[in-house]
């Protein structure tokens, strides 16, 4: 039985919705920069410094392009965001294969982007690339085509100490040919090259249960978005205790909170967001052993 019914509880009788502790223990969380891309736009230094400062320990990313990290080099990258306190865990970017490429399966002119694409995040320090979209493709056969080029894509991170991902949203959650093309996707890329980077909010929307997959797919959601309709615990839509009490299944290493709508200044909301985490004492302190 679907688990996703029983996520809507209230708030209140919840572990993570719990009266907050006036003591916050520190915890290793992530934040994806998109949550404040007009901030960072207007003050890219300022704003990871203030990041910093609320208590993430890392960031991922969603600037990258022509082979520079929102218009900075790689080295300059990761020097702010060490200089401000935290680590590049992961960045968001992605390359989608042109017609003739899917149609010849000659992954060519787009693996030589993807090379220098990986040589830029392995100089700014990042341990995860992540597509965070895909177009849904026309065909079954398309979309092996893509778990053929996710798969060497992966091969290629792995080479140099990478790890590749694919983020899903809800749109991953529509049948091809008859079979489900998120699930087409786990069971047709290798493990040792591909992982999940689930987005839990876009899995209820989905109508899916991230816990159910989590079982279903044992150890292939490394990194987990943290989400819901605005801050975290915003809506009650999203069962974040049974999320946090099944990691250890899904293959979890890091959290990485994303917040796309606020109720407040997207500065505020990524803060209250943290701070739900930290309040959370089923949130571990890390997820990571290395």
């Amino acid at each position: 039985m679907k688990q996703l019914f029983l996520f809507a509880a209230a708030l209140a009788l919840c572990a993570c919705g719990a009266k907050p502790n006036t003591e916050m223990r520190k915890k290793e969380v992530s934040l994806q920069l998109y949550s404040l891309r007009a901030d960072i736009a207007q003050d890219y230094d300022a704003t990871i410094k203030k990041v910093a400062e609320m208590g993430y320990t890392s960031v991922e990313a969603a600037g990258y392009g022509n082979g520079k990290f929102y218009g900075k080099t790689p080295a300059q990258f990761r020097q702010d965001v060490e200089n401000a306190g935290m680590t590049v865990l992961s960045s968001h970017t992605t390359k989608a294969l042109s017609e003739n490429e899917l149609k010849s399966k000659d992954f060519s002119e787009s693996l030589a982007w993807w090379d220098e694409c990986i040589q830029a995040h392995y100089d700014a320090g990042a341990k995860y690339i992540v597509a965070p979209s895909m177009k849904v493709p026309k065909s079954l056969n398309d979309l092996q085509t893509y778990c053929d080029y996710y798969n060497e894509i992966g091969r290629r991170c792995k080479e140099k100490g990478l790890s590749f991902g694919y983020h899903n949203h809800e749109f991953e959650f529509v049948e091809i040919e008859g079979g489900m093309m998120y699930d087409y996707m786990i069971e047709h890329t290798n493990p040792e090259f591909v992982f999940f980077q689930m987005d839990v909010y876009w899995m209820v929307i989905g109508k899916q249960s991230p816990v159910d997959y989590f079982h279903k797919y044992p150890g292939r959601f490394e990194l987990l978005h943290i989400k819901d309709n605005k801050e975290l615990g915003q809506s009650g839509m999203v069962g974040f205790d049974a999320i946090f009490k099944n990691t250890d299944v899904a293959g979890v290493k890091y959290l990485i909170v994303e917040v796309e709508k606020y109720n407040f200044t997207p500065l505020e909301s990524v803060k209250r967001s943290l701070e739900y985490l930290l309040q959370c004492p089923l949130v571990k302190e890390r997820y990571s052993t290395h």
